[in-house]
């Protein structure tokens, strides 16, 4: 009996602390790489970067489109525009032309 006493008074609290530590760990394990943890932030964040800067460059785009959209639609068709895009849909040059050829975006 005093056995079973002094077995009880030593192992139980060591168990009770073990897994209090452990239950303690799964926590704090998951606050840090977790899917909402801290390094998940930093992910977010990065994710959060790249799609500001593709945004930023459709943004570019559109105005450059809406651009070119106002000059087509005004009551005197500006000719620079006018020659520029009979030119592309026919896929021809003049002589005097220089052809410089950019990537499309």
């Amino acid at each position: 009996m005093v056995v079973r006493t002094r077995f009880r008074s030593i192992f139980i609290p060591i168990f009770m602390f073990l897994l209090s530590g452990a239950s303690g760990a799964y926590f704090v394990w998951h606050g840090l790489n977790g899917e909402r943890g801290l390094n998940a932030k930093v992910a977010y964040k990065a994710k959060m970067d790249d799609l500001s800067a593709e945004h930023a460059r459709l943004v570019a785009v559109r105005e450059r489109m809406e651009r070119r959209i106002a000059m087509l639609q005004t009551d005197q068709v500006d000719r620079d525009i006018l020659e520029e895009e009979a030119k592309l849909v026919l896929g021809r040059i003049g002589k005097p032309d220089l052809l410089i050829l950019t990537p499309m975006e």
